[in-house]
């Protein structure tokens, strides 16, 4: 089949960049897709690995827990494992990636139609989606939780649904179960801030349709794949936006049984019906949030067919307890829209960096808003009520800190909160907030009303430096560690100090001296600076030396 024109990369040559890069770990051995790949994977987010040394796994011998061998490949990590590969994938640095969704959401370049797609080179219909080995059953699936979940479940999506309506298309990012050869339950968030395809589906309910097209895509070009996870305005055509992240129009191709227009160079294509009037229970599943998902029921999904490319590779992604890939992808999507949204439509120039915090928190429930030094305290605090209040789902607890303070770093945080917040007049308890994306207690028979908690952890006056050594000693000091063979070091910031804040150049060339042997030349000035009638601990500045 004769390749559509393109210049954007799909799955396979983007792996390819990931493996020039020293980004892409491949595993030949057998692997058991049931208990043993996913754990592998999610070691590198628990096992005390730096982010940076994270990498995208590709396995090539994947077997199931009976030890049928499967064709397909399975990679994991590829998209999102750490933001340098995100950034191989937007072809685009870290630090440029803001601008280019900005540019990409105002600037949309609609798809290029095309007749025949890669993604279409093998076709399986009819009786050959029926009986064990067969349909859904040929593909390494991996169970995402082993131990907690009930099937194999399709993480790695982009679920195209259409509005009835204006006919304009979505992709979500939806878990599918794994029910039967030809037989999935798909989970779409009912909750406020949720999946535009659940708002699809409602459409197609108010209609009387009996079912609603649906397309289950794995291993997107990773402009396309990047828009599952990413939350655009509704009824924003999401294709569209993926060409303006590509400079060009993304190709697309429509289904063999259903009328959708698919990425043309996927890897697998999932096309079926989702029931709009049965729900089914999906089973339990490690969720985003940080919990185990119990039973539920929810969309179940008829499949007409599965088409793929000759040389398929399935993509699965980490989620569960963060940081994960999931989480990776979303805050590098996420943070850039809440630093537009205080800054440009707000106004708030002091706001200088938003970090959604992922450790455990599944980025929803702790923002940390960075404010520029000195920004007048009524800013600091319409910076965090418009973090609050920007999405439905986060921002349960915000807390403005100053460039001093390392977000990722928790401690910094719990420094910042003890010695720069006073309760009394830098906390703030706002009532009517939904419960946003968390795991539902067994009594909950109606929805609960939750809370937002602000904390302003600014300083409000200039303070000491933090009593660590300056950087130059920490770094002698480091390479004198380094030369005994000592464990590897893994700097946790702070680790060294700087003269910023309430300090004194004078204090600083007495440090010099002490630093290099000559303490007593200190002692000699302080000699001369004797007083009497004082209590001790009367504070005393050089520069009051001769008032």
């Amino acid at each position: 089949m004769t390749a559509a024109k393109r210049g954007y990369p799909d799955l396979h040559e983007h792996l390819e960049a990931l493996k020039k890069r020293g980004l892409l770990l491949t595993v030949d051995r057998s692997i058991d897709k049931d208990a043993e790949l996913h754990p592998l994977v999610r070691w590198q987010f628990v096992g005390g690995i730096e982010e940076h040394e994270r990498r995208a796994f590709l396995f090539t011998n994947v077997v199931d827990g009976r030890g049928r061998k499967y064709a397909f490949p399975v990679v994991v990590g590829a998209l999102a494992a750490n933001r340098a590969i995100y950034g191989v994938g937007m072809r685009a640095s870290v630090e440029e990636i803001p601008a280019k969704w900005d540019r990409a959401i105002a600037n949309p370049i609609p798809p290029r139609f095309v007749k025949q797609a890669v993604c279409q080179e093998v076709v399986i219909e009819g009786a050959a989606l029926q009986g064990e080995g067969n349909g859904l059953d040929r593909l390494p699936i991996p169970i995402s939780t082993p131990g907690f979940d009930s099937a194999p479940t399709l993480t790695a999506t982009n679920v195209i649904t259409r509005d009835p309506e204006t006919g304009v298309q979505n992709h979500g990012t939806y878990r599918a179960g794994l029910k039967a050869p030809d037989r999935l339950v798909i989970r779409m968030a009912t909750r406020i801030g949720g999946a535009g395809g659940y708002r699809h589906y409602l459409k197609h309910q108010s209609r009387g349709d009996k079912t609603m097209p649906c397309a289950i895509v794995l291993g997107c070009p990773p402009f396309v794949a990047f828009m599952g996870p990413q939350k655009l305005p509704l009824d924003v055509d999401e294709i569209g936006v993926a060409g303006g992240l590509a400079g060009e129009p993304i190709n697309v191709v429509r289904g063999r049984t259903v009328d959708l227009l698919i990425p043309a160079e996927s890897e697998i294509v999932i096309e079926g019906f989702i029931d709009t009037e049965y729900l089914e229970p999906e089973g339990p599943f490690g969720e985003s949030h940080g919990h185990v998902a119990l039973e539920e029921f929810n969309m179940p999904m008829r499949v007409s067919a599965i088409t793929h490319r000759k040389n398929a590779i399935v993509a699965s992604y980490i989620s569960q307890v963060t940081p994960s890939e999931s989480s990776a992808m979303k805050r590098v999507a996420y943070e850039p829209l809440f630093v537009t949204h205080l800054r440009n439509t707000l106004g708030i120039r002091g706001v200088k960096r938003v970090t959604l915090h992922e450790r455990m928190t599944a980025l929803r429930r702790l923002t940390l808003i960075t404010v520029e030094k000195g920004t007048p305290r009524t800013e600091v605090w319409r910076a965090l009520y418009g973090a609050t209040s920007f999405k439905a789902d986060c921002g349960k607890i915000c807390i403005a800190i100053n460039d001093d303070i390392d977000p990722d770093n928790s401690d910094a945080i719990f420094w910042a909160l003890a010695f720069r917040m006073n309760p009394v007049k830098d906390l703030q308890v706002l009532p009517y907030r939904s419960p946003g994306h968390g795991p539902e207690r067994e009594d909950e028979l109606e929805p609960q009303d939750d809370s937002t908690l602000l904390m302003d952890a600014t300083m409000k006056e200039q303070l000491p430096p933090l009593a660590l050594p300056k950087q130059e000693y920490m770094e002698r000091a480091k390479a004198i560690w380094e030369q005994l063979g000592l464990p590897k070091l893994r700097p946790q910031s702070p680790w060294f100090s700087d003269s910023r804040g309430d300090w004194l150049p004078q204090w600083d060339e007495a440090a010099r001296r002490a630093a290099e042997g000559r303490y007593l030349e200190n002692g000699r000035i302080s000699e001369k600076l004797r007083r009497k009638g004082l209590k001790p601990e009367t504070r005393f500045r050089p520069d009051d030396r001769d008032q």
